[in-house]
């Protein structure tokens, strides 16, 4: 199977698809400065990976900024030397702070899309030229004529965070013009991911107060935050609540998986994907269904609405799901159900199965 080369491989969705493409037969390189990360990720990435039918040894970690041109070069080219090249890349580092890169534009541009251009480089100059993009679906802002957004849906960013994401898809387009039938790009709008492997070994662990509400409740109902505040409960919706597209994280990671299945067996093609259930969930009902289906009991408010916020928000996946050999497996309890279990092993102590690191060393 190819090798191919995932920034942000510790983040959220850099990690759950580490592991799917690993249990898929990838050998997987994997990129992260580790500044909004936990250390032990991608061992835990491993320890569930070797619990699989064909677990194997191939995940390589490099700590490192992808603005570093030289350290990314320098990866390329032991990849080369293992004869193991890097034939594909997914994009997923960067900040993702929506009320962050508004306070700090300049550290946001400088990192998304620097980092981003520093990367596309080292692709062009090592012969490199399938990419899959993760990007967002905050692309297309608020005030949407239709609930339900298409790829050729309106783009109206309305923070740093979405402009950069616009941003680099554009470069990549510009990229993809410059040249004849080379390069395979795809770029991924996904909506609102959330839950957790069902192994509760990897997960979302955001430092400080969550910035999305899904966190937000697992640290509520685990006792670190006193209570949750709902923004509006008078919105043109059933319950009053904003209505949002949630997505479990392994359906996400696999979509990338897919992706980059599409893109190595066609040829040179530039493609947006929104990549979502097709489904509505209310506020409201994603924090019921979390406490009916964990048994759990927490308070919650409503309070005034929230600047910027859409009353509706659900994807077009049909784009998605018609093109690559993907769609949504799992529902909304078991986001719930994954998630909190994540959350309830959190204090527990991770401990390696094995005397020594599962990651491999590039150099």
């Amino acid at each position: 199977m190819p090798t191919v080369f995932i920034t942000g491989g510790s983040g959220f969705i850099g990690s759950h698809t580490c592991l799917s493409l690993l249990e898929n037969g990838y050998d997987v390189i994997a990129i992260d400065s580790q500044i909004n990360s936990n250390k032990f990720t991608l061992e835990k990435v491993f320890e569930v990976h070797k619990s699989s039918k064909n677990p194997t040894k191939k995940l390589f970690f490099v700590e490192g900024d992808i603005r570093d041109e030289k350290l990314l070069d320098e990866i390329f080219k032991k990849a080369i030397l293992r004869k193991k090249p890097i034939e594909a890349v997914l994009h997923f580092a960067g900040l993702k702070s929506v009320g962050e890169s508004i306070k700090n534009p300049i550290k946001y541009w400088d990192i998304n899309v620097g980092g981003s251009i520093s990367l596309f480089k080292c692709m062009q100059n090592n012969n490199c030229n399938t990419i899959v993009f993760s990007s967002s679906a905050t692309i297309y802002g608020v005030n949407q004529k239709s609930t339900s957004l298409k790829e050729n849906s309106s783009i109206h960013p309305i923070n740093p965070y979405g402009e950069n994401k616009v941003t680099i898809e554009k470069i990549l387009k510009n990229i993809f013009d410059s040249s004849i039938k080379k390069w395979k790009i795809a770029n991924l709008r996904y909506f609102n991911p959330i839950g957790a492997h069902s192994s509760g070994l990897i997960g979302e662990e955001p430092e400080g107060i969550p910035n999305n509400i899904f966190p937000f409740i697992c640290q509520v109902a685990s006792g670190k935050i006193d209570k949750l505040e709902i923004f509006g409960n008078d919105w043109p919706t059933e319950d009053g609540t904003c209505i949002r597209d949630y997505i479990h994280i392994m359906d996400l990671a696999d979509a990338h998986k897919s992706a980059l299945n599409y893109l190595l067996t066609k040829d040179s093609q530039f493609i947006n994907l929104n990549i979502g259930t097709g489904i509505g969930t209310s506020v409201l009902e994603l924090v019921e269904t979390f406490i009916d289906i964990n048994g759990c009991d927490f308070n919650y408010i409503f309070g005034e609405r929230r600047s910027g916020d859409s009353p509706n928000v659900i994807a077009n996946n049909d784009l998605a799901t018609n093109l690559l050999d993907w769609k949504p497996k799992k529902n909304l309890k078991d986001m719930c159900r994954d998630g909190w279990l994540y959350q309830s092993n959190l204090n527990k102590e991770f401990v390696l199965n094995s005397a020594s690191s599962n990651l491999q060393k590039l150099f």
